[in-house]
């Protein structure tokens, strides 16, 4: 078996490691460690949990033992999607680099610029960042990037998810061609893919067998879920998060609650709070010292429920977490790994539960086939509240009342004639002969009235306009 001492690392990054409690490396530290220290680029694909981290952060001590880092001049660059996964990768580099005397530079948002800025004026070896934030700095003039010579991309498919490629690349632009580079990503879309192909030289492809199924630690089950109205759906889904919270009981020491959204999770937590439950939000949109003081909390124990958007589902280490409740089923099935994955850690036992409504059905089918186990279905601990049946209008027991059929006109009264019909008939009946009707209704023959005056047309109108043409005839 392969040790950490077969690794041909420097032995001062060695004795930390000792002196950290670990002798052999994971899969994933055994493939990358030997190709980064021969100065090969290198691929790595492997889930969160593998131990990434050390698979790059011990090459990269042993190859900057020596040298020294210039103002503004980073000797190695690491990128990481969050400003938690990049604390967390901070925190590796402090304990492996205890007996080197290397610096390091942690460019996060939320936090202030200028101090920052000292730092890098005094020169670092190592700049751990996210992309925003190192792009602010290099626009500022603050950074330059030209001595870069090993270069870390963490977490590239989540990079992915977050819109940062496009960062990515023009970082990739802003630092030497003859760096060396260390690609981390749990899976390789074609966009993670096409970057390798543009700017890694001949890597080592190193992979780890894809993570489809979670620690055999976790106890996992899911609520099918299904809200008495639309309008109530949130309410209802909150009031059952908090029943399955109570029915864990005692076993339930801590908690992390995973939302799909921001505004969830403030309004998960604000709730919880509300009904007494020790609870508080972690997301990207909280100021960088909240979100620090939140999680250092949750993790020394003073803090008992983590909620939670998935900006803590990777990288997060927390070693002992009891219990993680997923209040919406994960987009992307890969996530509901990564979140169940924050308990059963180091072969503790764990508990993950999720919330299923109506229509994340389909994505829970996804996580099933991925993990390929069916999750175990548990029952609501809240009854639905049933819907009160509409008051009939009239009593559904009684026979209807027959419907009155509307009698017709003619059976009702006599039809009546318009007036110009009746005026018509009654001059035609004194004539015995049959007229033509025009647009008025009224013939032609009625014109003239015994003394060829036209009616209703007054005494003005020339006489021969009234006569028939049999009349002007005989004249």
């Amino acid at each position: 078996m392969t040790k950490f001492s077969d690794l041909n690392l420097n032995p001062k990054v060695l004795k930390a490691i000792t002196e950290a409690g670990y002798e052999t490396p994971t899969p994933i530290q055994a493939g990358a460690i030997p190709s980064a220290l021969d100065g090969r680029d290198v691929l790595g694909i492997a889930q969160t949990g593998t131990g990434k981290t050390a698979s790059f952060t011990l090459p990269m001590l042993s190859l900057l033992a020596r040298g020294r880092a210039r103002a503004r001049m980073p000797r190695s660059l690491v990128l990481c999607p969050t400003r938690e996964l990049a604390a967390q990768v901070a925190e590796n580099f402090d304990t492996y680099s205890k007996h080197l005397k290397l610096t390091k530079a942690l460019l996060i948002g939320g936090v202030s610029f200028k101090e920052q800025e000292t730092i890098i004026d005094k020169g670092v070896d190592v700049l751990i960042a996210t992309p925003g934030r190192l792009l602010d700095h290099f626009e500022r003039g603050k950074l330059i990037l030209s001595d870069v010579k090993v270069m870390v991309v963490d977490e590239a498919d989540r990079m992915l998810d977050m819109g940062f490629i496009p960062d990515i690349e023009r970082i990739f632009g802003l630092t030497p061609f003859t760096r060396q580079t260390l690609f981390f990503s749990a899976t390789m879309a074609p966009e993670i893919e096409r970057i390798t192909n543009t700017f890694l030289s001949n890597p080592e492809r190193v992979e780890v067998a894809r993570q489809a199924t979670a620690s055999e630690t976790i106890e996992q089950g899911v609520v099918m879920f299904k809200a008495s109205r639309r309008d109530r759906e949130g309410s209802e889904k909150r009031k059952a998060l908090r029943a399955i919270i109570d029915g864990e009981g005692d076993k339930c020491t801590n908690a992390i609650i995973f939302c799909n959204r921001k505004t969830d999770v403030d309004i998960t937590a604000k709730s919880l709070k509300k009904y007494g439950y020790d609870a508080a939000p972690i997301h990207g949109d909280l100021d960088q010292s909240q979100r620090t003081r939140t999680l250092e909390a949750f993790r020394n124990g003073g803090l008992r429920i983590l909620v939670a958007s998935d900006v803590a589902a990777r990288g997060l280490d927390v070693p002992s977490v009891s219990h993680v409740f997923n209040f919406d089923v994960p987009g992307h099935p890969e996530d509901y790994v990564h979140r169940i994955g924050r308990t059963g850690r180091a072969g503790r036992e764990g508990t993950a539960i999720t919330i299923c409504s109506g229509r994340d059905e389909k994505q829970f089918s996804a996580v099933e086939a991925l993990i390929q186990k069916e999750i175990t279905r548990l029952e609501n601990p809240v009854k639905p509240t049933e819907r009160k049946p509409r008051k009939a209008k009239e009593d559904a027991s009684k026979p209807a009342a027959p419907t009155e059929v509307a009698k017709p006109a003619t059976e009702d009264r006599p039809q009546r004639e318009d007036r110009p019909q009746r005026e018509e008939r009654a001059q035609r009946d004194d004539r015995g002969g049959k007229s033509s009707r025009g647009r008025s209704g009224r013939g032609r023959n009625d014109r003239r009235d015994n003394g060829n005056k036209v009616v209703g047309m007054g005494d003005h109108m020339p006489g021969f306009i009234a006569m028939s043409f049999d009349e002007r005839r005989g004249q």
